[in-house]
């Protein structure tokens, strides 16, 4: 009988563990990999060195490059700082909070033909542990801190990575292509930083 029980990692360099066997294949079982993450449950003192924070805007931290098949990433998020609309590049998307909560709106793919305002679909407040998928058969999002106290921290999985998305203005629906950059790699802060790297999460 097939063992279907979720493997539990304890720590995170556990989870990373995993993410590398289940990605050794071609294969994304979606449920599969959105348990693992959920079963994760956080400890500061496994992610703290990798959670660099800037005063203007949310940065994204490279944790693991997954041999090229993944990118995990932890973002850090100051009050009141959020991403544009953005899509995905035809990746998964899994996003883990690990501190606070942050909120998540949907929203349509905008009618190429029509200039007007993106259509919402549904907004949902992410809490700690918890853990949501998007990708561009679901639709666009945003997701932003939304509280003026508390900051925020999450981890996110890429699946394959990419390095370039699209933004959306959400009064007209116009697209602009944006290159994405890490605020740090690993622990170390990243030597070249440009304003484009706030424009995605």
């Amino acid at each position: 009988m097939e063992q279907t029980e979720v493997l539990k990692p304890q720590t995170l360099d556990e989870l990373i563990q995993i993410l590398h066997q289940i990605f050794s294949s071609d294969t994304i079982n979606v449920e599969e990999v959105q348990n693992i993450m959920e079963s994760y449950e956080s400890n500061p003192l496994d992610w703290m060195k990798y959670a660099q924070f800037d005063q203007y805007r949310y940065t994204r931290n490279l944790v693991d490059h997954g041999n090229g098949k993944f990118n995990l990433m932890i973002l850090c998020w100051g009050e009141g700082h959020g991403s544009s609309i953005h899509d995905h590049t035809d990746s998964h998307c899994f996003l883990k909070m690990l501190q606070g909560n942050l909120k998540e709106t949907l929203f349509e793919w905008p009618d190429k033909k029509i200039n007007e305002e993106m259509v919402k679909k549904s907004e949902n407040v992410l809490k700690e542990n918890q853990c949501a998928y998007i990708n561009d058969s679901i639709g666009l999002h945003r997701v932003e801190n939304s509280s003026h106290t508390e900051s925020a921290v999450s981890l996110h999985l890429y699946i394959p990575p990419f390095d370039a998305c699209n933004t959306f203005d959400q009064r007209t629906g116009h697209k602009n292509k944006v290159t994405m950059t890490f605020w740090s790699k690993f622990g170390n802060k990243t030597p070249f930083e440009t304003a484009l790297s706030h424009e995605n999460n």
